[in-house]
């Protein structure tokens, strides 16, 4: 059930540029921009790096890094007992898993096909959905939705998922408006802010709320999945375009989050304001769309605890992460719930400052580490990984 969007790799909602960059990273995100449909881990190049060079990248590049028993971009040397586990899995397990994935996907699709029949999809912007529709069919697209999420997330392996729920603290924030706050009725956030690990965390996320995801336009037309996504209510965005398009998508999602904040019935927004996926030790530099519309958010913060593969996606390809992720019987899932986040008046006002508060209060929750890279960077240690020699080396003669 999930789809190929990453969101957490699309550009920053909000329109203004960053207002500093140094001018290699400037021409590494035209790159990476002008590039966007390109998978990060294409190899340009045969040419293997040394393994001096490969510490240099872990240090400079350590959110990305990868340190499980598969190593480097999963094309570590295996044990003999691994490989034997791995051969094991492949003509047993995996079978298994893909035919009850498939089946599930499958059933999901039927229901939303018998549930979206006569009606007409919601249009704006550009955008289409079913997330608006009321009544018994949106009922039980939702209650289909999360179970059947969480079922696939069971055929992956995830048959346990531990869920902390952390209380609120009056200390942690100071001002008389949060005090007037607690009087009243609590407010209902417009958006989940969550740290981005591996695009399992959609299937989490649809489990566990079934709300709406920002997707590439391309998604809504994929077989099954498209319907899937315009039920979730995704709004979709043209990640190869540079055009005006993306004005009016951040224009979309502030109106979509200011709607789930103000109405119970409408489906609250999920965004992954880090921009990319990383080991899941680190926390990125946050996107301010999700705190553009000056409304509550709840941070929720992933973390996959593992002995032998590691399910994040990071200096990974998709391809050999999911035949990895397949073969593992049992993987895990922790979820830290933060309490709903009320912004000051300061917050509101700069939606920098109420964004930098929230990840640092995620990294501090999380005993996760503030990184200052991005997705650009994440591209350059990719193209080194591959020994791709344009990359790089428009990287260096800029340092020059």
């Amino acid at each position: 059930m999930t789809f190929p969007t990453m969101e957490s790799e699309l550009k920053d909602l909000n329109s203004k540029p960053p207002q500093s960059k140094p001018a290699a990273a400037e021409i590494i995100h035209e790159e990476a921009s002008t590039n966007d449909n390109l998978p990060l881990l294409k190899s340009d190049s045969t040419t293997p790096i040394s393994s001096e060079s490969i510490q240099e990248l872990e240090k400079k590049y350590a959110a990305y890094v990868r340190s499980d028993v598969y190593g480097t971009m999963g094309r570590g040397e295996l044990p003999i007992k691994e490989k034997v586990l791995l051969g094991l899995s492949l003509v047993t397990l995996v079978p298994i898993r893909v035919a009850a994935a498939l089946t599930i996907l499958i059933l999901y699709y039927l229901i939303c096909r018998i549930c979206t029949l006569f009606s007409a999809p919601n249009r704006e912007e550009d955008q289409e959905d079913y997330a608006h529709m009321g009544g018994w069919r949106r009922a039980v697209i939702v209650r289909c939705g999360r179970a059947l999420s969480r079922a696939l997330l069971f055929v992956l392996g995830f048959y346990w998922i531990s869920e902390t729920y952390r209380n609120s603290n009056t200390d942690d924030k100071s001002g008389t408006e949060e005090v007037k706050n607690k009087t009243k009725e609590p407010e209902k956030p417009g958006v989940i802010v969550s740290n981005h690990v591996s695009h399992l965390d959609i299937l989490y996320h649809m489990s566990s709320s079934f709300p709406s995801f920002v997707a590439k336009r391309s998604v809504a037309k994929l077989p099954l999945v498209g319907l899937i996504s315009k039920c979730l209510g995704c709004v979709y965005v043209q990640r190869e375009s540079k055009s005006s398009d993306f004005k009016g998508v951040s224009g979309v999602v502030t109106e979509r989050i200011r709607d789930a904040h103000q109405n119970k019935s409408a489906p609250i927004m999920m965004l992954f304001p880090e921009g990319t996926t990383t080991n899941g030790d680190f926390l990125l530099p946050f996107k301010t769309g999700a705190f553009l519309a000056k409304t509550p958010v709840l941070p929720v913060i992933l973390r996959y605890p593992y002995q032998r593969f590691s399910p994040a996606w990071d200096s990974i390809s998709g391809v050999r992460h999911v035949i990895f992720l397949l073969c593992q019987f049992v993987n895990h899932i922790e979820v830290t719930r933060l309490p709903v986040y009320y912004p000051s008046q300061q917050e509101r006002d700069d939606p920098k400052f109420y964004a930098n508060n929230v990840r640092r209060l995620m990294a501090s929750e999380g005993n996760l580490i503030l990184s200052d890279i991005g997705l650009a960077e994440k591209r350059i240690y990719h193209a080194a990984l591959n020994g791709n020699k344009n990359l790089p080396s428009v990287l260096h003669q800029k340092d020059d």
